[in-house]
């Protein structure tokens, strides 16, 4: 159904597009839907741990927000990426333990590190904690995309790919 929406727009704009670029295009924006789930989320926990912290007046309460939405909501993802986005096709493998393991690593960097880097220069410069995550995502979002897509989710192929 994606795909039809995608190709009846393309059709409209006149854009020509080719099934390799189009099929890109169709897991993108079902990442990107699995996405708002995940967002929702880890925004949730994330509101939720700095609601729970705000009694200690801890100035690192937006750390710890990070982390815990961080460790559930890609065990989240994982598993709707790995079922609707990152699909196997015939003859196609995968480690789903070493596939999650990579998410985890993947989303590491964006999710932990680069977001708490990008909290703390936002927060210096006056935003807020509340609104902090929400931009860290304009960054984010695309660079998750291409590291699940081109490691973390990467099949090993059937077995005649194996051999080349």
């Amino acid at each position: 159904m994606i795909e039809k929406i995608c190709r009846r727009v393309c059709g409209i704009l006149h854009i020509s597009v080719s099934d390799k670029a189009m099929g890109s295009l169709v897991q993108f924006i079902k990442f990107g839907l699995i996405g708002v789930s995940n967002t929702a989320i880890s925004y949730g926990l994330n509101v939720l741990v700095l609601f729970l912290m705000k009694p200690y007046d801890l100035w690192w309460d937006y750390i710890v927000g990070n982390m815990v939405a961080f460790f559930l909501s890609v065990l989240w993802s994982y598993y709707w990426n790995s079922r609707f986005v990152f699909t196997l096709g015939e003859g196609e493998q995968r480690s789903h333990l070493k596939a999650l393991l990579k998410t985890y690593v993947s989303y590491g960097f964006t999710g932990i590190i680069l977001t708490n880097l990008l909290s703390s220069l936002w927060i210096k410069l006056g935003m807020s904690k509340f609104i902090a995550p929400l931009v860290n995502l304009i960054i984010s979002v695309p660079l998750n995309f291409v590291l699940n897509k081109l490691w973390a989710f990467r099949s090993s192929g059937s077995d005649s790919d194996n051999k080349q």
